[in-house]
Order: structure tokens, then sequence, then C-alpha cells
């Protein structure tokens, strides 16, 4: 996309959101730009919800990212403090969710903050993603999957239940929230899986060890694959268990798509597919993520994302129309 074409394409969402206030969509820009950079595949997903709906996607997703690159850069992002990087950031947080933005404020802080009013989320969902970004800082590993539940709660399943309200549902949100919270741990999972090498280089590991361990792996095998460049097949079987077990999440998960309102169900359907795709090119790859970073081909997210698009635009057309005779 040219950057006169990108500049048209953020002007059209602010301007769907009803976004008018020259502050807040700068906010919601610089957002927008973070999600087109660092989210690749959830991005090209929310290009198929209505333009009025993607800023508030964006405004959630540059806010984490902005948090998780405090925690994951310690030196950039997290400016040599990333404990007192992170602070300032939950008090500016804490102001602007309780309707008095500092003045210093960051723009992913004033955009989410809007979000979180025009939706009406609970801020409690904001202060457990905080608590698991805190505790990347000072935690390491995580013996069960019980404890790794409560990380994966603040930093995935917290995301998908801020994001159903600007989705919409058909049925009462309630009765769809344990879904969006299963479809984000499955999402972090995922993510888990494919970027095991990149973790255990800043000291990480975000599987369970006791499972790891009934596979005879532990902290000290995954770093020699990593260093050694040499395969492991107790790795291999760890990692087939554990997508295995990734991909029974995301059946589970499944029944809240129907849910959503049809104007969403495009975007939440694509983001699953193409995310479940990269459970795919890790078993393809034979479970070798220690050294390299599998990704889903372009040719391959296209053949997801254009039907979707299609289908976004049906339902928008049927939207449309059913307004248009409501006015007639």
């Amino acid at each position: 996309m040219s950057a006169i074409a990108a500049e048209r394409a953020v002007r059209a969402e602010l301007d769907a959101a009803g976004l008018t206030d020259p502050a807040l969509r700068a906010a919601y820009a610089g957002c927008r730009a973070l999600h087109a950079e660092h989210g690749r595949t959830y991005y090209l997903a929310t290009r198929l919800l209505p333009p009025g709906r993607r800023v508030d996607i964006h405004a959630l997703y540059g806010f984490a990212r902005f948090a998780d690159e405090i925690v994951d850069d310690p030196a950039g992002a997290g400016g040599g403090d990333p404990h007192g990087a992170l602070d300032a950031l939950d008090r500016q947080l804490e102001a602007a969710l309780a309707g008095g933005p500092l003045p210093d404020s960051r723009p992913e802080v004033v955009a989410v903050a809007e979000t979180a009013r025009r939706h009406s989320l609970d801020p409690q969902l904001f202060r457990d993603f905080m608590v698991s970004m805190r505790m990347d800082l000072t935690v390491t590993g995580y013996p069960t999957d019980a404890d790794l539940a409560v990380y994966v709660h603040g930093s995935a399943a917290v995301i998908g239940l801020q994001t159903l309200p600007v989705l919409g549902t058909v049925v009462p949100r309630a009765e769809a929230e344990p879904h969006a919270a299963l479809l984000g741990v499955a999402f972090q999972m995922t993510n888990f899986l494919r970027d095991v090498g990149e973790d255990l280089d800043r000291g990480r590991i975000y599987l369970p060890a006791d499972e790891l361990a009934a596979f005879g792996v532990d902290r000290e095998v995954l770093t020699w694959s990593r260093r050694t460049g040499r395969a492991d097949p107790r790795v291999r079987r760890a990692l087939a268990h554990l997508v295995a077990r990734t991909r029974a999440t995301y059946r589970r998960a499944d029944p809240g798509i129907a849910m959503l309102e049809p104007v969403s169900r495009a975007c939440v359907g694509a983001a699953r597919t193409l995310y479940s795709k990269i459970l795919d090119e890790i078993a393809d790859a034979g479970y070798d993520v220690l050294t390299r970073r599998v990704a889903v081909p372009n040719r391959r997210r296209a053949a997801v994302a254009l039907p979707g698009l299609a289908r976004a635009l049906t339902v928008r057309g049927r939207q449309l129309a059913r307004e248009r005779t409501g006015r007639g």
C-alpha cells in the first residue's frame, strides 16, 4: 500500500469511528502503525472488520505491544529501567482510565483509554494485563500449566475479553466470554511454541516445566539444542504434545465465533485460521523452532484473507441494505 493510500485508509477508519479530536486521531493512528508493523497476522485479519471498529482493535494492540516492548527490550523501550517504565505506564493508564489523562501520557495510553470508555471495558482487565507484564521482569519459567495459566490470563485471556465488546455479540456477552478468553489463550500458546528459541535467548521459557519433563526435556536440553542447532527427538515429542493441546484449545474456543455479530465473524475466523496455520508450519518443520522462526507464507495468508474479505463485504452490504430499508 502506498503512503497516500495508507493515509486515506487511516482517515477513513478514524472518520468512521466518529473521532474528531486531533490528539485522539494522532494517538489512534500511532497504534494502527504499531499494529501494522508488528502484528502482521492479526492486523491482516482486522482489515476484515468494518472501518469504524478497526481503530479500537488497533488501540488495544498498540497499548499491549508497547508494554510488551518495555519488558522484551529493557535497554530500548524500557529506557534501561523497565520496572520504572512499567510503573510510569501504570500511572498513566490508571489516570486515563479514571478520565484524567496525565499531560505526558503515551499516545497508546490515550487511545486505549478512549476505547475503554467507548466500550465500557472493565478496568480490571487492564490491571490483570499489567500484572503479567511485571511477571516478565522476574519470572523465567513456569513449573506447571496452572502456574503458566496465571500469566496467560493477564497476557492473553484478557485481550480476548477486551476485544469482545468491540466485536459485538448476538448472545449475552457473558455466554461468549469464555470462548473469547480461550481464543486469546490459543493465540498466546501458538506464539509461545513458535518463539521458543527467541524467548530462551531472553532467559524465559513459556512452556510448563512438568510437561516438558515428561518427555525428558528441561532448560538445559533446550539451551543445548538452541546453541548447537542440533535437533533432539525428546524436544520434538514434547512440542508435538503441546501443539496438539493447543489445537484442542482452538476447538474449545471455536463455538464463540458464531456468537459474534456477523460483521465480526470473518475477522476472528481469519485470525483463528491464520494462527492455527502457524501450528501446521511448526509440525511441517519437524517441530524445529529452536534454530528457525516458522511463519505462514504470504500465499497461504492471502488464501485465507481473500475469501474472508468477500464474506465481510457481503455481510456489510446486507447490513447497509437493511439500514437503508429501515430509513425508508
